[in-house]
């Protein structure tokens, strides 16, 4: 399983915002250079990460991107399901009936398993504890 690049970048530019000080914005641009992601890839990230409730966004000559929640309550299940909607290691675990072998298949059990530990492992990441990592 791989995240998509997309996600990549949107977990990039929340850092990002998570070092930044409180209430501080940052321009679009000053991220999409800091951070090397295209600038017209990056709107369409940060218009998803809104819509989320993740980030507050404002125009203007004052205005850029803040974090919407406290990087100790954002976590990077959040972000990552944000942009590519809920994690699946392997479609049968959303839908066990897609599996030919249905819901008796040996490898079942294992894929729901391993992806009940990475769904815990990133939920219980936060951006702050992430912050304190990079620092």
């Amino acid at each position: 399983m791989q995240i998509t690049k997309q996600a990549d970048y949107a977990l990039r530019a929340m850092l990002y915002l998570a070092q930044l000080p409180p209430n501080e914005r940052a321009s679009t641009s000053r991220i999409a250079d800091e951070q090397a992601i295209p600038p017209s890839f990056l709107a369409k990230i940060i218009s998803q990460l809104s819509i989320a409730g993740l980030i507050h966004t404002s125009r203007g000559a004052h205005g850029g991107v803040s974090l919407a929640v406290a990087p100790e309550k954002i976590t990077v299940l959040d972000v990552v399901e944000a942009i590519d909607g809920p994690l699946a290691l392997n479609e049968c675990t959303l839908n066990p009936m897609i599996c030919p072998s249905g819901p008796d298949c040996p490898l079942h059990s294992l894929w729901c398993e391993a992806q009940a530990d990475l769904v815990r492992k990133l939920r219980n990441t936060t951006f702050a504890s992430v912050v304190k990592i990079a620092a």
